[in-house]
């Protein structure tokens, strides 16, 4: 069962890595929206680009996983959020920016940590994991940054500047629920059953498998100008 899954994890990765790559990608479609819808057209994209940013969704996925309780996916859902907040806010609101290839590079790094750690690395290793909660809040921030570049690359003008930003923001969150809801009913329904320890392994292979390719990716996206 355990060689079956991870074959089936294998193949869901030669299958959707492509769609990942190019997932969230900025279009000249999202900016026509922007241009044309007003405010709401800025939650509209926001929530869009976090429905098919699967970096984002991948790290969730391997927090998730880790938990046990709709109390612990709370607490650590919302210090993920909040750090994504501030960043995505505070960065796009004073200009700051870096490469979008350098800031998703890390994101892929950050998925690749996630599985890492769920399939107990760190132990093997003999090294003591760092703390979980506060790798959470770093990574929100991170992930937050990268929502920032994206944002930051589409001509928004001046008016109502701040009000765009906490839009685009709160159409983050809603894309972010929305994915959440079939991710915490998927994991929590297969902790019920005994093939889960061959599910979470191999799922959690999968994490480490993607996050190297993206971050491969995003590297030879940065050296050759794409």
């Amino acid at each position: 069962m355990r060689k079956v899954n991870l074959k089936l994890a294998l193949s869901l990765l030669l299958v959707f890595v492509p769609f990942m790559t190019f997932a969230h990608d900025v279009t000249s479609a999202d900016q026509e929206i922007l241009h044309n819808g007003g405010l709401w057209a800025y939650v509209q994209v926001g929530a869009t680009h976090m429905l098919t940013g699967y970096d984002h969704l991948l790290f969730l996925a391997g927090v998730i996983f880790y938990l046990n309780g709709f109390k612990d996916i709370l607490k650590f859902i919302t210090v993920f959020t909040f750090g994504h907040c501030v960043t995505l806010i505070g960065a796009t609101y004073t200009g700051i920016t870096a490469n979008e290839h350098l800031v998703d590079a890390v994101i892929a790094l950050s998925v690749l940590y996630k599985g890492f750690e769920n399939l107990s690395g760190f132990k093997k290793l003999n090294i003591k994991s760092p703390n979980l909660l506060l790798m959470v809040g770093l990574f929100g921030l991170i992930h937050g940054f990268g929502l920032s570049t994206r944002l930051q690359s589409f001509d928004i003008g001046a008016e109502l500047f701040l009000a765009k930003i906490l839009c685009f923001n709160v159409g983050v969150e809603i894309g972010q629920v929305l994915a959440l809801i079939p991710i915490v009913f998927i994991i929590t329904f297969s902790q019920k059953h005994k093939e889960f320890p061959a599910f979470y392994k191999a799922v959690n292979w999968y994490l480490v498998l993607a996050g190297i390719w993206l971050f491969i990716y995003q590297l030879y996206g940065y050296f050759n100008g794409h």
